[in-house]
């Protein structure tokens, strides 16, 4: 089977997510960020540009109804569905079993939250040589979860999610732009990622009520010789009040001489930066101040 086919599995069309949705029981909520994705072509879609396939460690958060699961699970991918709701995690295996049934052993779904999930609890996403996350993930915590897998998870080496597009535009956004922000900048510790393209409202029940769109994204394998946490602190302030100078969003936090020492302007704004400027700025305060 090619990277990022999906074979004879049954994809789920609008019918098949309603009536599975009416037997469990299941209305989607807002607060969990619940849309599910009724085209099949938006599955295959997301599947081909997820480039996964034969034997391939994936991480879904969100899987829903199963749409995007059986479409993994049908390019051969080994599958762990983490899911919140109760409900929806005990019926995806049930899923699984009726539309694509030779591919049950390769689904361990996972009733919690992906803000949870840690080596740890779950040394079986930890063991995998390499992980890749394919997901639907909820709007509204779409950020969270990307940044938590990628700190705790050392093998997540990429992704592909489909996230609003306002968030996409924010975590792909380069410096200098209105959107770029912390998002764009921790994200670009971890590697690399790009837009790969909208996708339309009429794929979702219930349809949102804004726009979609998938975000690629490969990690890069540096060593870091500043700490992570010290350098997102940094961020954080330079963001919290955005339109200050980085002399006084950063007062108390960056000795002065760190600036010069770091080639970096202090009158400058945090959204002109990139994530090096604050990287040389985190290592050349510590120096100085011992931190």
């Amino acid at each position: 089977m090619d990277e990022g086919s999906v074979s004879q599995v049954h994809l789920l069309g609008a019918g098949e997510i309603r009536r599975l949705a009416g037997q469990a029981g299941i209305t989607p909520t807002k607060r969990l960020g619940q849309n599910f994705v009724i085209d099949p072509g938006t599955v295959r879609h997301i599947v081909r540009q997820a480039k996964v396939g034969p034997g391939d460690s994936v991480l879904e958060v969100g899987p829903g109804l199963g749409s995007l699961t059986l479409g993994l699970l049908g390019a051969g991918c080994r599958v762990t569905a983490v899911e919140i709701d109760p409900g929806l995690a005990s019926l995806l295996p049930q899923t699984v079993a009726e539309y694509a049934p030779q591919a049950t052993g390769e689904l361990t779904v996972i009733n919690g939250d992906a803000l949870c999930l840690d080596p740890d609890t779950q040394p079986g996403l930890a063991d995998q040589g390499h992980l890749v996350l394919v997901s639907n993930l909820p709007y509204n915590v779409a950020t969270p979860i990307i940044l938590t897998l990628l700190e705790r998870f050392d093998n997540l080496d990429r992704f592909l999610v489909m996230v609003q597009k306002e968030v996409a535009d924010r975590l792909v956004a380069s410096p200098g732009s209105k959107i770029y922000g912390a998002p764009s900048l921790k994200l670009a510790w971890y590697g690399q990622a790009w837009h790969a393209g909208k996708i339309g409202r009429n794929v979702f029940w219930p349809s949102p009520n804004v726009d979609s769109a998938l975000v690629n994204f490969a990690r890069k394998r540096i060593t870091q010789d500043v700490d992570r946490e010290q350098v997102f602190n940094l961020v954080d302030g330079a963001f919290r009040q955005r339109r200050k100078t980085l002399r006084a969003a950063l007062k108390g936090m960056v000795d002065g001489g760190a600036y010069t020492a770091a080639g970096v302007d202090p009158g400058a704004r945090g959204e002109s930066l990139t994530i090096v400027d604050f990287k040389a700025l985190a290592r050349a305060n510590g120096e100085m101040t011992g931190r």
